[in-house]
């Protein structure tokens, strides 16, 4: 008999076989998406999942309580404006989200969550931003001890660069689109990423830190053990 690989809700093809195929259960995108159609996904994905969280992100106010009012054992992250369902799977090396300022919590929110809803130990290092570099000095050995970092910048996005240049520790640079009318809405910070001088930064798009936790969670949970 041929499996089932995806549950047909008449809306939404619910992707049940990635974990098998990928590791990792399918998130729920919740923009865009009803309140309905973001409760009857994440059950699907927790009734394919038992024995793990599933994760919906980017909803609005709305979804978040229609998903509380379904399941009252949902996890809410305001700051992400996700939502987990389930345990969270026990943690396997660690990520270090790393943010320049306050008004990059959100994304950085994001990327924390997810690394450890795809399975990685998560340490959040906040508002160490260029502006004071002797705030990214001083610690400069907790992104040391990281098996990933994720560095989360707006403005003119020049963080990921320091940091490369400080650390070999595998790096995932972030643009948000934080700053004033030349930043372009995180476009300014996502060139200088791409564009910077310090050797082997991945980057990803604007605001996004749902991929760059995805990303930094493999790394990690595949890092070999320190000595």
């Amino acid at each position: 008999m041929t499996p089932k690989l995806a549950a047909d809700l008449g809306f939404a093809r619910v992707d049940t076989d990635r974990a098998d195929r990928t590791g990792d259960p399918e998130v729920v995108y919740g923009a865009g998406k009803t309140p309905v159609e973001v409760v009857e996904i994440l059950r699907t994905l927790h009734e394919a999942h038992p024995d793990r969280a599933v994760l919906a992100t980017r909803l609005t106010d709305e979804a978040v309580a229609a998903v509380v009012e379904a399941h009252p054992d949902a996890v809410v992250d305001e700051v992400a404006r996700a939502v987990t369902l389930g345990e969270l799977p026990t943690p396997h090396g660690t990520v270090a989200v790393v943010s320049a300022g306050t008004s990059d919590a959100p994304v950085a929110a994001e990327a924390a969550l997810t690394a450890q809803v795809f399975g990685a130990g998560v340490r959040r290092i906040n508002d160490v931003g260029v502006s004071g570099l002797h705030r990214l000095l001083s610690v400069r050995d907790e992104l040391e001890a990281a098996d990933c970092l994720v560095v989360v910048a707006g403005m003119e996005g020049a963080l990921p660069s320091v940091v490369g240049g400080l650390t070999g520790v595998p790096l995932v640079a972030v643009p948000t689109s934080v700053g004033y009318g030349a930043s372009f809405g995180g476009l300014a910070a996502l060139l200088a990423m791409l564009n910077s001088c310090a050797p082997g930064i991945t980057v990803v798009n604007i605001d996004n830190g749902f991929g760059a936790g995805v990303f930094s969670a493999r790394v990690a949970r595949n890092a070999r053990p320190r000595a």
